[in-house]
C-alpha cells in the first residue's frame, strides 16, 4: 500500500499545475486526429443526487446503477478535441441500438456522440462499438459492485483497486475524480486501438487530493 501511495503521489507532482488548453495547442479538431482514449466511468449515486428528477431513466428507484458509462473521449498528450463536426451525423437506429448496451441513458449517448464521438473519425455506429469494447476492457472491482449502502474511502484506495483488478493498469494511466467531496468518476487512459492501457500524465494530474470521499449507495 505503501508503495502504491508513493507512485500515486509522484503521479500527482508530476510536471506541476499548467493550466490546460482544451483547444489541443493548435492541432485542430480534426477527426481522428488524437492519441489516445479516455474511458470516463461515472459513479452514477453522485450524478443522481443532482439530476434524479431530471433523468429518471438512469436514477429511477431500483436500477441499483454505480460505475456506468459517461464516455468514450478522444484525447491529446495536453487538452482534447471536441465537437468536430461542422455537419453533424445523427446517430441511426441501428447505432442507437449499440449505444443502448453501455450507456444509461440514451441522451447520454447522443450527447456524447456530439462532443466526443465526432472526434474520433469513427460513424456512430462504430463509435459506440468502441465505447463498448472499451467498456469491456476494464473491469470494475468487486468492492463496488452491489452497492447498497453509503461508505467513505480513500481516493488511493479506489486507484489501488482498479490497478489490482486490471492487469497492465498503472497509476499514472488514470484518475479518480471527486467533486464535493464525493465520487465523480474514474478516468481510465487507453490506446487508439483500445487493446492497451496507456500513460496520461494530465489526465493523472486530475486525481482528487481530498483524503477521504463519499460513495453514495446505489438507488
Amino acid at each position: 500500500m505503501r508503495r502504491f501511495g508513493l507512485a500515486l503521489a509522484l503521479v500527482l507532482a508530476a510536471s506541476g499545475a499548467r493550466a490546460q488548453d482544451y483547444g489541443g495547442f493548435g492541432r485542430g479538431d480534426t477527426p481522428g486526429s488524437f492519441d489516445f482514449y479516455v474511458l470516463a466511468l461515472s459513479w452514477s449515486p453522485t450524478y443522481c443526487e443532482t439530476a434524479g428528477e431530471r433523468d429518471r431513466r438512469q436514477c429511477s428507484a431500483g436500477r441499483g446503477l454505480g460505475f456506468v458509462l459517461h464516455g468514450l473521449w478522444p484525447q491529446y498528450a495536453r487538452g482534447f478535441p471536441q465537437n468536430c463536426a461542422a455537419v453533424q451525423r445523427s446517430p441511426t437506429p441501428q447505432a442507437m441500438d449499440v449505444a443502448g448496451e453501455v450507456y444509461p441513458s440514451e441522451g447520454l449517448a447522443r450527447y456524447e456522440w456530439r462532443k466526443h464521438g465526432t472526434c474520433s473519425g469513427l460513424d456512430p455506429t462504430a463509435y459506440f462499438r468502441a465505447a463498448r469494447e472499451a467498456r469491456l476492457a476494464v473491469t470494475i472491482p468487486d468492492d463496488f459492485k452491489n452497492f447498497g449502502s453509503e461508505r467513505s474511502v480513500a481516493p488511493i484506495e479506489v486507484a489501488r483497486q482498479f490497478v489490482t483488478t486490471n492487469k497492465g493498469l498503472r497509476p499514472d494511466m488514470m484518475a479518480v475524480v471527486c467533486t464535493r467531496g464525493r465520487l465523480q468518476e474514474v478516468r481510465v487512459c487507453l490506446s487508439k486501438d483500445l487493446r492497451a492501457f496507456t500513460a496520461c500524465p494530465e489526465v493523472a494530474r486530475a486525481n482528487c487530493r481530498s483524503p477521504e470521499i463519499t460513495l453514495g449507495a446505489a438507488r
